[in-house]
């Protein structure tokens, strides 16, 4: 079976056969199916009135477990984003009424971020949207193909999730 990554490469070994092109084999396809899994994501999260941001904030809070808080800075390490970027988020999901804002008991001057019940729901309703459209990508590969892929992409990216900073 060929797709459009085999066309891309047969094209610049012709154009560019000083160049080796192997790299574009595996990483031209990751980033494709990076296209097509973030079209997923954003139907499955559009389908529960979620942006891919607002998934991201939430799921964070309700992996934290119960009580379902982080501090500020946790919600920060944890989504990758500047703390002004984050304190709108914040705004933005507590007006909507899926955060709330609490006093930090250990830090009179901080604050925790909450998990509000529809926040909670919300966050669970859009995980099982989102594993639907993700089995239905993964669908071609058996559970071994899976795991194997898994293990291959994970050695691919360890590296880069173990940088400091």
């Amino acid at each position: 079976m060929e797709d459009e990554v085999d066309r891309l490469v047969a094209a610049w070994r012709r154009e560019r056969p000083d160049l080796d092109v192997e790299p574009l084999e595996v990483l031209s396809r990751v980033s494709r199916l990076a296209r097509h899994l973030d079209r997923a994501r954003r139907l499955a999260f559009a389908e529960h009135g979620l942006e891919t941001w607002e998934f991201d904030v939430l799921t964070a809070l309700r992996r934290a477990g119960t009580p379902y808080q982080l501090s500020p800075g946790q919600l920060l390490t944890q989504t990758l984003v500047t703390s002004g970027t984050m304190t709108n988020r914040i705004d933005r999901l507590a007006k909507k009424g899926l955060v709330e804002r609490l006093p930090d008991p250990s830090d009179r001057r901080g604050v925790l971020v909450r998990l509000t019940d529809e926040g909670r729901d919300r966050a669970d309703q859009a995980l099982a949207g989102l594993l639907a459209q993700e089995r239905a990508i993964l669908a071609e590969l058996s559970h071994a193909q899976r795991s194997e892929l898994a293990a291959l992409l994970r050695q691919l990216t360890a590296p880069f999730d173990n940088i400091p900073g």
